[in-house]
């Protein structure tokens, strides 16, 4: 998969999760679904998901045979930036623990399984050759 496909891909994911916290608000008011700062965190996640694939498909297109070592890196790092971003906000905001940590793991699983899943793709066709 090319990057400006996963590009376009990427985009209508984001769109749709978007959609979705954007209406979960109004469908339970009485409760707390989304941290006051949820969109910095949605947009921390999605540009580090961005980057995270750019550099695993460089890798792949650079040199295949070391593509799983560059996947496996880049999705260390991304996971390394995630916890400084945890840690980060942690320290500077004093909201309830409880609801961010479900906000930003549910985030981060999901746009997790979007780029594997994508980057597997990547990895059937290089088989099929």
């Amino acid at each position: 998969m090319s990057l400006t496909r996963f590009t376009l891909y990427y985009l209508a994911f984001c769109a749709v999760l978007g959609g979705i916290a954007y209406a979960l608000p109004s469908l339970f008011p009485d409760q707390l679904i989304l941290v006051p700062k949820f969109w910095l965190v949605f947009g921390f996640l999605a540009g580090i998901t961005y980057i995270a694939y750019g550099v695993a498909d460089l890798g792949l297109k650079r040199n295949p045979d070391v593509g799983v070592m560059a996947i496996m890196g880049s999705i260390a790092l991304k996971m390394i930036f995630a916890m400084t971003f945890v840690l980060i906000y942690s320290l500077k905001s004093k909201e309830n623990g409880f609801v961010f940590v479900l906000n930003f793991f549910s985030l981060y699983l999901l746009f997790s399984l979007f780029e594997i899943y994508c980057l597997l793709r990547n990895l059937r066709h290089q088989n099929k050759k």
